[in-house]
């Protein structure tokens, strides 16, 4: 193939908008990891990494915590992470020759995938494996001095084809009410975090919401097909697919998803509909005249595009397929995913307050104080807030845990163990530490019914939620005395776990009595 027939000589602002704006979704990401990722699976967190690793073998996970885990390595890649991320949003290694140029964006993939194959529950999210698959992509970008491939703005358009039609499909194959077009009547209120217009979106008449469920039917099984065929159609439906995600962006907290969507549809948008929207200078052919393309950069975008084609087969087959999954990975990179998004849409919100007392033997007079986190709902009047792109993941993993009857997750009840030792790092998680670093005595966990407060309700009282108490979540626990302790790490038995919960030695139940 003649190396011209490869050039995508009208995509430079659309590839310097998508390594620009990868790179500051990695400086996120690397972010927090930096602040969330020692407390949640460090050497003393919520879920070990060591313990991970023993029973996870490479080839399953590869990683490189595999070869040795601590939270000093954590944080070393963490800032590597950080510091290449910077780097990329200055255009510095753009400005190297083209090896190095692949070279930092191939470092930075290889440690945000360590980071993920072993971040578990918390690293579970569809966005985690897009950040991934499309910063795969971008090693292959070339820089300053190369001009765009076009199979790479074909294989950036694939993958927010995926993205959005794989969304669309699971949503027209699940919950009825996407296909009735009343899912958006709950999805503002009880999406995993709000953030603070959702309660004025929820607020809208019915007859909007109904436009909002057609509007997303359109932009995500309509438009994606749009984005292969010529300018100017492909700009126009990768035009409506930007509006629909920035109205997502504009309702909810979804970390990064939204914007590492918008990021891959940019491909769609050549030079010449930047130049009517933007002063950027010179036509894109003076622009990119004498730019180069080496012979061996592509044979190795014709070999990426060749493994992409191929790997292509599990996601096609599973976007055709009756029990099409939503966000699956297909291999251990983490390559040419599936993707999707609420598939079913709950009807009722439920969130659990974790609350703590410095009483010795609490009973029906004790006062309990409650923890606060950043993003999750909690205090009513509270107003949520913005937190996207940045990621809240123990508020997220909450959510998840509201949804379903307590089964005595690891990970809640070693973060309630970490609450009644007041540990550090674990409280750097939450806004609100009732006890000032000091530990409690006690900590039990309380299950509500949330609602918006109406308009009526909100301007009487400030309360943007309504709460029901529904029950306990977890009865009350505290840690082991020396002595039972002792008893513990001597194989004797001590005292039966509360209800609803499971054995958990660290933590002793209350005397009922």
């Amino acid at each position: 193939m003649p190396i011209d027939l490869l050039r995508a000589t009208d995509y430079t602002v659309a590839r310097f908008l998508i390594e620009r704006g990868l790179a500051v979704i990695y400086l996120v990401a690397f972010v927090v990891a930096l602040r969330q990722f020692r407390p949640l699976l460090g050497e003393h967190g919520l879920l070990p990494v060591p313990a991970f690793v023993r029973y996870v073998p490479f080839r399953a996970a590869p990683s490189l915590f595999h070869v040795r885990y601590s939270d000093r390595l954590l944080v070393a890649v963490a800032w590597i992470g950080i510091a290449i991320s910077v780097a990329l949003v200055l255009d510095l290694p753009e400005r190297a020759p083209l090896p190095v140029t692949m070279l930092a964006w191939g470092v930075l993939w290889a440690l945000y995938l360590s980071i993920v194959n072993v971040g578990q529950l918390f690293y579970g999210y569809g966005w985690e494996s897009l950040l991934l698959e499309a910063g795969f992509l971008a090693i292959f970008l070339g820089n300053d001095s190369t001009v765009p491939a076009w199979p790479l703005i074909l294989l950036f358009r694939w993958l927010a084809f995926r993205v959005e039609f794989g969304a669309g499909l699971i949503k027209l194959r699940g919950d009825p009410c996407w296909r009735d077009l009343t899912c958006m009547y709950w999805h503002h209120e009880t999406q995993p975090m709000p953030n603070p217009l959702s309660w004025y979106f929820q607020r809208l008449p019915k007859r909007w919401h109904r436009v909002e469920v057609a509007g997303n039917f359109a932009a995500q099984l309509a438009a994606p097909f749009l984005l292969f065929l010529p300018q100017p159609i492909a700009a126009i439906g990768a035009a409506v697919m930007i509006l629909t995600q920035l109205f997502l962006v504009a309702s909810g907290n979804y970390a990064w998803l939204n914007w590492v969507t918008i990021i891959t549809i940019v491909a769609a948008l050549p030079d010449a509909f930047f130049r009517a929207v933007l002063p950027i200078g010179a036509p894109a052919g003076a622009a990119s005249a004498a730019l180069t393309f080496p012979a061996w950069y592509a044979g190795l975008v014709l070999a990426l595009a060749a493994l992409i084609v191929v790997l292509s087969y599990w996601p096609v087959r599973n976007l055709l397929g009756s029990r099409q999954m939503m966000n699956a990975s297909f291999n251990a990179l983490h390559l040419v995913n599936t993707y999707g998004a609420f598939g079913s849409v709950t009807r009722e919100r439920y969130e659990i307050e974790v609350e703590g007392t410095t009483d010795e033997r609490p009973d029906d007079r004790t006062e309990w104080h409650a923890y606060g986190f950043k993003g999750k709902p909690g205090d009513p009047k509270r107003r949520p807030r913005q937190w996207a792109p940045y990621h809240l993941r123990l508020d997220w993993q909450m959510w998840f845990a509201a949804l379903a009857p307590y089964e005595g997750e690891r990970w809640f009840l070693r973060f309630v163990q970490r609450l009644l030792e007041a540990d550090p790092s674990t409280l750097d998680l939450l806004r609100v530490d009732p006890f000032g670093g000091r530990r409690p005595a006690w900590v039990r966990a309380l299950l509500y019914r949330y609602r918006y407060t109406s308009w009526d309700e909100h301007r009487r009282t400030g309360a943007w939620w309504d709460r029901e108490p529904l029950g306990e979540y977890l009865s009350p626990v505290r840690l082991p005395s020396e002595r039972q302790a002792a008893a513990a790490d001597a194989g004797r038995s001590g005292p039966a776990p509360p209800r609803r919960r499971s054995a958990f030695s660290a933590l002793d139940a209350p005397d009922r009595g």
